[in-house]
């Protein structure tokens, strides 16, 4: 009776060692480590024109993403993702929050907006202003560029350069894009040598970004067998959801030499609504009037409408709206009331599917010649 006792007794020891539930020294259940909450974003803003801001937001904790709104709601991890300070210049909420995988999302920062300001009121603008006497860079807290040359999707013939780029074929002594000392923004295709083409392709993507409003430029395109001019938008989540589901909007574009009558294209892309199946619109200009001259293209972008027009905002002379343009396409999804602001893009493209290669009738350089571009409330 006592040996069994005994062995009884080591068993429960044994049993007590190993799993760390005795009395005595031994093994203890981990502790998961306390969570540490990110930092809420920070709203910073810069003065646009009439009491727009500029705002931007950061959190302190490295590698977060924050989710924001601009319509009072709660943000979630559906909301759009920060990605550049974007123009406000209506009344409005803004709440965001921070997150990172592994730590407790932050408190959500909230800030009112109350610029009061009128339909129609200049809230931004890249005037192109230049008073030194010399060409000088396009301000580059607004502007970087594109480069290289990856064909973007058709098969084009440009390598594209950046400000200062001196990787063959740039050649920085000859800018593809500066703001010349006529006070107009200038984007040169060139032909450095035979076959070979350069240009620019500016966007304000990461720098600057709207959502609504009435943007416009007042440019003068160049009209050459090959060339193709566009300004346009790109969604803020385009890294995130790619194209076209970021959405695109086309407010000037054309190819080639000019035509009688001369025209140009205002198109809105999304997914299901691309190529073949996109909606575009072409604008005949007036008898005597031709694109390589200068006109002003606009936009009007409202909840659920984008309007184009050229030379009079109160002419549209086409409204692409949500749902009735999405009709009968086939798994549209109308991308422009995604809360996402849009960054600006201004590119002359060389060659390609679409305009076909430059001719012996083609002169180079060739310039596509901005005077500004600007944003006004609705």
């Amino acid at each position: 009776m006592r040996m069994g006792g005994t062995m009884a007794g080591f068993s429960i020891f044994l049993m007590a060692w190993m799993c760390g539930c005795g009395g005595g020294s031994g093994a203890s259940t981990p502790v998961p480590p306390a969570q540490t909450q990110v930092a809420s974003p920070v709203v910073s803003t810069k003065a646009a024109l009439a009491g727009a801001q500029i705002v931007s937001l950061a959190s302190s904790t490295s590698g977060a993403t924050i989710y924001y709104t601009v319509d009072g709601s709660t943000p979630t991890s559906s909301s759009p993702a920060y990605t550049a300070p974007f123009l406000v210049a209506s009344n409005l909420t803004l709440n965001a929050y921070a997150t990172l995988t592994g730590d407790k999302d932050s408190a959500v920062t909230s800030q009112k907006f109350a610029p009061n300001i009128a339909s129609g009121t200049l809230v931004w603008s890249d005037e192109f202003t230049n008073t030194t006497g010399s060409n000088q860079q396009p301000d580059p807290t607004v502007w970087t560029y594109d480069t290289g040359n990856g064909g973007f999707g058709n098969n084009e013939l440009e390598d594209y350069c950046a400000w200062g780029s001196s990787a063959a074929p740039c050649n920085p002594a000859s800018p593809n894009a500066y703001v010349g000392t006529d006070g107009y923004l200038h984007i040169v295709a060139q032909q450095p040598t035979a076959g070979v083409y350069t240009s620019a392709r500016m966007k304000s993507e990461g720098l600057f970004s709207l959502q609504y409003g009435r943007l416009e430029a007042k440019i003068w395109v160049p009209e050459e067998q090959g060339l193709w001019p566009a300004f346009w938008t790109l969604g803020n989540n385009i890294n995130t959801v790619n194209w076209p589901a970021c959405g695109e909007q086309d407010i000037m574009e054309r190819i080639d030499a000019a035509l009688t009558p001369d025209w140009n294209e205002g198109s809105v892309h999304g997914t299901g609504f691309t190529g073949g199946v996109g909606l575009g619109t072409k604008y005949y200009f007036p008898a005597g009037q031709t694109a390589a001259g200068w006109h002003t293209y606009g936009m009007i972008w409202k909840p659920n409408s984008v309007a184009y027009y050229i030379d009079d905002p109160t002419s549209p002379y086409v409204t692409y709206t949500n749902p009735a343009s999405l009709t009968g396409l086939n798994g549209a999804v109308w991308p422009f009331d995604s809360g996402n602001s849009a960054f600006l893009i201004l590119n002359l493209a060389v060659g390609g599917d679409w305009p076909q290669s430059p001719d012996s009738t083609t002169v180079f350089p060739a310039s596509l010649l901005v005077d500004y571009v600007r944003v006004y409330t609705n």
